[in-house]
């Protein structure tokens, strides 16, 4: 062992180099500080590197499937606070209902850019800890709301907490990329992104068997167990954190990455794809519980969690079939798909078809899985072909520029899900007659259906017409 020093960090929580193993060139200090490490090393990854970035991806995994899970947790919550006792003056409009629904969402998306800045700011490690922590605001803040019956505004102060659970996605996926080697970089993110989807599924199966336990009685849930399951594995999460993750100081924040992915038209191109595949699933993921239970009521809420199960599940098959045929011949097979399935959710509506609509919206978050993971191999691909230099150094510039991309790709698209629950709203309030009193969703399908058609149009427009740009290329 033999003492160091090292070159200055922009990371100021990093403290001084203690000392330097020479077996694998890392330097260890205090707070779980790693210096040197360097993943394309085939010596350092075989010897201590392959062990230390799967412990980190795990709990990684871990905190973020918690994340999705509080960011998801209205969606299960609001269809039953009426059974709960939100009835009389008490009771919430739909409008309000969806306002719930989509304020997690909103505040979500806009952390989703600070929380990637983090991780090279804080470290991965430490940022994971403060990140879990910060899921007991929402999660208590549910229970206090809950149990004093609290008003609309404070309901939706709470719900828009539940936001913090999605930027966990944005700062989990940064940390993670820096730990794994380009050739194991993809398979690591598609398992960590599918791993923290998962979450959602996770809790629209397990909430609505959590709340009858203590219930008052057998048809009023008690919906603030809903938030109470959430804080032991909030502070396990940060507890295992603490003592298993490590930050590294090689992370870079490079800001002009980002800066540079702004002023290029194809950021906000497969930005605006982005939010017809995730934004879709985020969106359908947080009202299909209500939807379920405004159109079939007996049916109840314990298959609401299929949805955003296949719809994780799918996302990594994405990717796969991208890398075989091309990413935008994935996409544009998931945006007809998805009309397919819209189409099915209106036909379902119409003929009060319950099980022709599980299939339709299954169908449905199947394709916005697959569209994810398409969308995000395409990036890479799209900046790596437009660049103007081919040298190794302008070819490294266009893979630091794409990383910007996807950390505006991912922001924007998320928005997405704010759109759809808003939207349905819309639908509902200006379609209310004899025959629908409480409106219906059917307009907003139609029309959502028609975005789909022509988010594949555009698709294939810039990526795969031969007389286009980047038609010759396999985007």
């Amino acid at each position: 062992m033999v003492t160091t020093t090292t070159e200055p960090t922009d990371l100021a929580l990093a403290p001084p180099v203690d000392t330097v193993d020479t077996a694998d060139g890392l330097a260890r200090r205090p707070g779980r500080w790693l210096d040197g490490w360097d993943p394309e090393d085939p010596a350092q990854w075989v010897a201590h590197g392959r062990s230390i970035a799967r412990r980190n991806l795990g709990l990684s995994v871990l905190a973020e499937f918690l994340g999705f899970g509080v960011f998801a947790l209205w969606g299960i919550v609001v269809p039953q606070l009426a059974a709960f006792g939100y009835v009389g003056t008490n009771a919430l409009t739909d409008s309000q209902q969806f306002w719930l629904l989509s304020m997690p969402v909103l505040v979500g998306s806009a952390l989703r850019i600070p929380y990637s800045f983090a991780v090279p700011r804080f470290g991965g490690r430490n940022w994971t800890i403060m990140s879990a922590l910060l899921l007991l605001a929402p999660t208590l803040g549910l229970v206090v709301a809950l149990e004093n019956l609290a008003p609309f505004p404070v309901l939706l102060l709470v719900a828009a907490l539940a936001g913090f659970g999605g930027g966990n996605f944005a700062s989990s996926m940064t940390n993670i990329s820096f730990f794994f080697p380009a050739a194991r970089k993809g398979a690591a993110l598609g398992l960590n992104a599918a791993g923290g989807n998962l979450g959602t599924a996770a809790v629209q199966f397990v909430v609505p068997f959590v709340v009858v336990w203590g219930a008052a009685t057998a048809t009023a849930p008690n919906l603030p167990a809903a938030g109470w399951i959430f804080v032991p594995a909030a502070l396990l999460a940060a507890l295992l954190a603490w003592r298993f993750m490590d930050n590294l100081t090689m992370a870079a924040n490079d800001g002009r990455s980002m800066r540079r992915a702004t002023r290029l038209p194809h950021t906000w191109l497969l930005s605006l794809l982005y939010i017809g595949t995730f934004g879709s699933f985020i969106g359908f993921a947080g009202v299909f519980p209500k939807l379920l239970h405004d159109a079939f009521p007996t049916e109840g809420l314990k298959l609401a969690f299929l949805g955003a199960l296949v719809g994780s599940l799918s996302r990594p098959l994405g990717g796969i079939a991208a890398d075989r045929v091309g990413g935008w011949v994935v996409t544009v097979v998931s945006f007809l798909a998805m009309a397919v399935g819209a189409g099915g959710a209106v036909i379902a509506l119409r003929t009060n078809d319950f099980g022709l609509f599980m299939v339709s919206f299954c169908w449905l978050f199947v394709f916005t899985g697959v569209g994810n993971g398409s969308i995000y191999r395409m990036i890479p691909a799209v900046f790596d072909v437009t660049a103007t230099d081919r040298s190794p150094a302008g070819r490294a510039t266009a893979v630091r520029t794409a990383g910007g991309a996807i950390g505006i790709v991912g922001a924007i698209g998320a928005f997405g899900g704010f759109l759809v629950p808003q939207g349905f709203a819309l639908s509902k309030s200006h379609t209310i007659d004899a025959a629908h009193p409480a409106g219906t969703i059917v307009p907003a399908l139609l029309v959502i259906l028609g975005v789909y058609l022509l988010m594949a149009a555009i698709t294939w427009a810039a990526y795969g017409r031969k007389g286009s740009a980047l038609g010759s290329h396999r985007i």
